[in-house]
């Protein structure tokens, strides 16, 4: 009976890792081939003609505006940027209220800052950042959804741009892929600054790396990171500028960073109008958690990536850039890898 109840609990002690080893298999073996795909992605020479155009973007803290900064930081900052690529900041200047409104008091110098950057950068334009927290993964934040909210954000950008700002730049998340709402809202400010002949652009999720994986990290996790190639297009065709954020990939080596920000750049490329300026954004900053490893996350490898995607699939394209986030955690070493990799312009 011994022998016969040990040949019963064999098979059945066995099932538990034969279950284990096949699901190790659904996950590892999609997670090596998507490795392998990015290696490959990032393999290749760089093509001529894949440096920057001149339409490159920085996002600012909000010290440039709330009188933290003075005019030998901006002495400091144009010394740094001049000859480069930078035609864009994008200076934080809320954050919205969740009603959509903008307090005044929060950009005092923002006059100084306008006038000192047209003075000192010629052609570089001066952006108001503005952004919030979306109310669609908790209770709080702002909701798209009422109109009241919608209008309210138009009267926030019609306060930037009366305050001389030259554009509105939009930052908010998380914004789930699909949502006609800001849709609407982006028809909306399109037609202001068109109006004033200001800019209008955002920044955007990146795209699903795989079909329909903002779909299926929703239903998982309740948080999809990923925007649809079909809905980032609709976002780019209601804008001038869209700047792709991406970093925070989780990426473990810089290979693997540099293949996705590769594949990111061609999905990209793929959609964007030739209307509008399509920017890459740079990771400019060091973290270490589950989203971002800085050891990994580096503008060169992002540069990299940048310029094999653009020079496979569009290399005569002039609406094109990188972005830079942010001024106040970059090194050195990052504005050098800009530098180096990305190249300056002719402007002096």
């Amino acid at each position: 009976m011994a022998a016969v109840a040990r040949a019963l609990r064999g098979p059945r002690a066995r099932w538990p890792r034969r279950i284990a080893v096949v699901v190790a298999a659904l996950v590892v073996v999609p997670v090596v081939t998507a490795g392998a795909a990015l290696r490959v992605t990032y393999m290749g020479d760089l093509q001529d003609g894949t440096r920057t155009r001149g339409r490159d973007a920085v996002w600012m803290g909000h010290a440039w505006v709330d009188g933290r900064k003075d005019d030998a930081d901006l002495a400091a900052f144009a010394r740094r940027v001049r000859g480069t690529g930078i035609r864009d900041l994008y200076v934080h200047t809320g954050p919205l209220e969740h009603d959509g409104t903008l307090p005044a008091d929060l950009y005092p110098k923002a006059a100084w800052l306008i006038a000192a950057v047209h003075r000192t950068l010629p052609g570089v334009r001066v952006h108001a950042w503005l952004g919030d927290v979306l109310a669609g993964e908790g209770p709080d934040g702002l909701r798209l959804s009422r109109a009241a909210t919608r209008e309210a954000v138009l009267g926030s950008a019609r306060q930037v741009l009366a305050a001389g700002y030259d554009g509105v730049h939009l930052d908010l998340e998380p914004l789930h892929s699909g949502d006609r709402d800001f849709l609407l809202l982006l028809d909306e400010l399109h037609a202001l600054t068109r109006g004033r002949g200001a800019t209008l652009s955002v920044s955007t999720a990146q795209i699903d790396p795989l079909p329909a994986l903002h779909a299926a990290a929703g239903a998982l996790t309740g948080h999809p990171k990923w925007w649809s190639q079909a809905y980032f297009a609709q976002v780019a065709r209601r804008v001038d500028q869209v700047a792709v954020m991406s970093y925070d990939t989780a990426m473990p080596l810089e290979s693997l960073y540099g293949g996705y920000v590769a594949q990111q750049t061609a999905l990209a490329l793929e959609v964007t109008p030739r209307s509008t300026d399509l920017l890459m954004g740079l990771p400019f900053y060091r973290e270490e958690d589950m989203s971002h490893h800085g050891y990994a996350e580096t503008p060169a490898a992002a540069i990299h990536g940048v310029r094999l995607a653009l020079g496979r699939d569009d290399v005569h394209r002039e609406r094109f850039g990188v972005a830079l986030y942010v001024d106040f955690a970059a090194t050195e070493s990052d504005w050098a890898a800009y530098r180096d990799g990305w190249g300056a312009t002719s402007r002096g």
